[in-house]
């Protein structure tokens, strides 16, 4: 655990150095800002892309061993059947707490914006055209395991997975265990890899500090002060309920599970990116004692389904959206928009921003101008710190209460 502890001090110190950074350019050299914050956001690319870089492989690798070990297609059945079962439940807790949350806190009311310019997010409106049925099948359904692979389509490369796995499960033991071999080698290599690139993410967090905080300076706290001490109080909640299910699922245990991630928990809140800390969960569950096939299937499966903060998050933007316009929707009409967030948020990507398409699309659906998403870009990047934390969280929860239903928790004392 030394090495973990030295690798979270020095986070915490880049966390610091990076406001402190970010505050000083904005204050001292303000017309350096945007120049400064272009090159310092580099050093969070260098680690997001060498993150990125091995998300694909370990995807594939794990998923496929983890599926073939099985050798019993029962059991991959029975094991599916609680993950979804968890992430069907939890989303819907998750969109249902972000619904009460901004119903009962009125952020949208409080705050008495102006509207905003058309054009100001015109990015992200573009973005969310053809959000359709058939553009959603053709993100799950891969046209190439290549074009997946160099897409990182997790939830693509996902299916392709299951099905290899799938079949290898039943070709027998024999005929596949060198291919599965293989396939085990390569994941504990690119698992190898991760401790390499772990040290990477201090930087990755200065960069990606510094540049929001040189940019848009510290008032964007206090203009938008309202919206965040909702957003998190409503985030702070979804928190207490998942840990009261992980408590009654892994007793005591939860406290251990939670120091474990708390490195990833940090690096997801830092660098908004549930994607970034994929390769260190996998090893930290492993090492908290969840077995290893149970983590490589249903951690990617959690990736692609079970991101509670930012299924929480969608219910609270697009009604807040709703109530900055003064735009009053039925009981009936937020329970639809729940149930539709619940269906085309599945197999978002867990990067940041990918939630607000999702947002945009619900928003023109329901009569909601779409532009309205402009007026949380700003303080988008905090809220998606808090969201992509709680995302680790629950899938964390996820894979070890399956482990635990199994019977296959272990307490190994942090072995692989």
């Amino acid at each position: 655990m030394k090495g973990q502890n030295k690798l979270f001090i020095a986070i915490i110190i880049a966390l610091i150095v990076g406001v402190v950074m970010g505050g000083v350019v904005h204050l001292q050299y303000p017309d350096s800002s945007e120049g400064f914050s272009k090159n310092i956001k580099l050093l969070g690319t260098i680690f997001i892309r060498l993150v990125q870089m091995i998300i694909a492989p370990l995807v594939f690798t794990t998923l496929v061993v983890g599926i073939a070990k099985m050798s019993d297609i029962k059991m991959i059945g029975r094991v599916g059947t609680k993950a979804m079962l968890w992430f069907i439940t939890a989303s819907l807790v998750s969109l249902m707490i972000g619904l009460v949350f901004v119903n009962w806190l009125e952020p949208g009311l409080v705050m008495q914006l102006d509207k905003p310019a058309a054009d100001a997010a015109t990015e992200v409106v573009a973005n969310s055209q053809g959000l359709s049925l058939e553009e959603f099948v053709k993100h799950v359904i891969p046209k190439s395991l290549f074009e997946a692979f160099a897409t990182n389509e997790v939830l693509q490369i996902v299916v392709f997975s299951i099905m290899f796995g799938v079949a290898l499960a039943n070709m027998g033991e024999e005929y596949t265990k060198p291919i599965v071999r293989a396939l085990d080698i390569c994941a504990h290599a690119i698992l190898k890899m991760v401790g390499y690139i772990m040290w990477f993410a201090p930087l990755g967090v200065l960069g990606a500090i510094a540049a929001v905080v040189a940019t848009n300076g510290f008032e964007i706290f206090k203009v938008y002060a309202i919206y965040l001490r909702d957003f998190f109080f409503a985030l702070g909640v979804l928190w207490v309920v998942l840990c009261i299910v992980g408590y009654f699922i892994l007793g005591n245990r939860l406290f251990e599970l939670l120091r474990r991630i708390k490195e990833p928990l940090l690096i997801a809140f830092s660098t908004t990116s549930s994607e970034a800390v994929f390769p260190k969960l996998v090893e930290e569950l492993e090492r908290f004692g969840c077995n290893n096939r149970i983590v490589s299937f249903i951690l990617p499966l959690g990736y692609s389904f079970n991101l509670d903060g930012s299924m929480m998050y969608m219910t609270f933007a697009a009604i807040f959206i709703a109530q900055i316009y003064g735009i009053d929707m039925t009981l009936g009409q937020q329970i639809i928009m729940l149930l539709v967030l619940m269906l085309t948020s599945k197999g978002i990507a867990g990067v940041p921003r990918a939630s607000l398409v999702i947002i945009v699309a619900t928003c023109t659906m329901f009569g909601i101008p779409p532009e309205g998403i402009a007026l949380i870009l700003p303080i988008d990047h905090f809220c998606d710190m808090g969201r992509s934390m709680t995302n680790v969280l629950g899938n964390a929860l996820a894979t070890s209460a399956v482990s635990k239903w199994e019977g296959q928790l272990d307490n190994h004392g942090g072995d692989l």
